[in-house]
């Protein structure tokens, strides 16, 4: 590390703030580690209530022009940074991997497309956002999305610019301001986005990237009163504290949150794809919101479903990131290995058995786990683990397994294996969930809606519904009388 620049796998990136179009240090910096070999990637601007405030402020100086700006510039501009991503596909994939742990082929095969797909996608969707004008007694009613205002964007560490983009593409294109507060441990790629974004010709201002630890910097933010979106993805107790430093000013929040997804498997599904479906559960390490963490299984193929799933979870190859074979990467921080742990030791504790895995393994490891007999009441059956840890529960009928499957406080997802159309339209009606999956898992469409029900979030984005939230919606209604000749 030489100054306020770090190299990590090879790739220079500087480890300040992006504020108003500069780079801008902070007295204090906090250390960003690998969670592949714990080691040092580098030293990271330590932000406080000041660099905070200083992000707002240029953002809320840098929206009237932006806000200004046609359609079609700021979907060029958009075209651009998605251009600059594309470029440096092969840089945003290697620090990532090294910030966060996961498969680097992942990275270069399908995250790091997303992310220039979603400034692609919204700038196009930009172009074509219209509601046809209708009628209202003879008045004529137009509907428009406004600009809102500078947005804070505060993103998760488990694909950490994938789903920053996520969030700043519409936002961006709706003609709000951004200041991005990335997760303290995976802030890297978001300081390469900053680059990226500047040589594409964003200007100064439109989008800051801050970073920092959340009981340092989150509240100035979230309570700012020049600030007129907040969107988070995180745990429920911390969207909790969000909502309130945020209800002084009444800023609309748009939330994603945990998540304690079903995957049910009825004796008509094709079991080997029902198979595949739970083992895919175990990608990113289990460090996934959306994923089936509960596996609930038609009593009469239980015991089959069990001993292939224990055949193919085995075929698993646990190992460094980095390299083309391996499945599964390490968990993304020591502190978060010890809740996973936790969970799943208080649960054999209770009497669960643990059929595959239960332990924590060499480095930030932990084994791929399937635990069985556990109490649909338990902590484990309840609460988001965020690591390899699945269970599996038995069913006898469907009304069983829907009552199983919606008895948490989540709503994120749900995955249902069946052989039959007829019970997936049944079944699917009754569960509560944002996203459902029908023979198939993580199958997205930046179009589609996304959200979640009860604790797994407040809103949904996607499409026209991110253009929604993202903008003031407009109806103005204009009568047919009342105009001056040749005025």
């Amino acid at each position: 590390m030489t100054g306020h620049l770090t190299t990590v796998a090879g790739v220079a990136v500087d480890t300040r703030h992006w504020i108003g179009g500069e780079r801008v240090a902070s007295a204090a910096t906090f250390t960003d580690h690998s969670p592949i070999d714990g080691g040092v990637l580098g030293e990271i601007a330590r932000g406080t209530a000041a660099e905070a405030h200083a992000a707002v402020a240029a953002a809320k100086a840098a929206f009237p022009g932006w806000a200004a700006t046609p359609r079609a510039e700021r979907a060029r501009l958009l075209h651009a940074v998605a251009d600059g991503v594309e470029r440096r596909l092969e840089d945003l994939a290697v620090v990532e991997t090294a910030d966060n742990g996961a498969l680097l082929r992942s990275h270069r095969r399908g995250v790091m497309p997303r992310v220039a797909h979603n400034f692609r996608f919204f700038a196009d969707w930009l172009l074509t956002l219209d509601h046809e004008d209708f009628d209202t007694r003879g008045h004529t009613n137009h509907v428009s999305w406004d600009p809102a205002g500078p947005c804070v964007l505060i993103t998760p560490w488990n694909a950490p610019l994938m789903l920053a983009t996520w969030k700043i593409a519409p936002a961006l294109a709706a003609g709000n301001t951004v200041v991005l507060k990335p997760a303290e441990w995976t802030p890297m790629t978001a300081s390469l986005l900053a680059d990226i974004a500047a040589e594409a010709g964003l200007p100064a201002g439109v989008l800051n990237v801050v970073q920092g630890l959340g009981p340092e910097i989150g509240d100035a933010l979230t309570s700012h009163p020049d600030v007129r979106r907040i969107s988070f993805t995180g745990s429920v107790p911390t969207a909790r504290h969000i909502a309130a430093s945020a209800a002084a000013n009444l800023t609309p929040l748009s939330l994603e949150l945990g998540g304690k997804s079903p995957l049910l498997v009825f004796a008509d599904a094709d079991l080997d794809l029902a198979v595949e479906l739970a083992v895919e559960q175990y990608d990113n390490a289990g460090q996934v919101c959306l994923a089936a963490t509960r596996l609930l299984v038609e009593e009469s193929v239980a015991e089959e479903f069990t001993r292939r799933f224990v055949e193919r979870a085995g075929q698993l190859k646990q190992g460094d990131p980095r390299e083309l074979p391996t499945d599964l990467g390490p968990n993304i921080h020591e502190r978060q290995l010890e809740k996973i742990d936790g969970f799943v030791q208080r649960a054999i504790g209770a009497g669960a058995r643990a059929v595959i895995g239960g332990e924590r393994l060499a480095g930030r490891f932990y084994a791929p786990t399937l635990l069985t007999d556990v109490a649909q009441d338990s902590e484990i059956v309840q609460e988001e683990v965020f690591g390899p840890v699945l269970t599996l529960q038995t069913f006898r009928d469907e009304a069983e397994a829907v009552r199983l499957a919606n008895d948490t406080r989540f709503g994120l997802a749900a995955t249902l294996a069946t052989g039959s159309r007829e019970r997936a339209d049944r079944v699917t009606g009754q569960l509560v969930a944002g996203t459902v999956w029908v023979n198939c898992f993580f199958v997205r469409d930046l179009q589609a809606p996304f959200g979640g029900s009860r604790h797994s979030g407040v809103g949904r984005e996607g499409g026209t519904w991110s253009f929604d939230f993202y903008c003031d919606v407009k109806n103005t209604v204009t009568a047919p009388k009342g105009w001056q000749e040749n005025g």
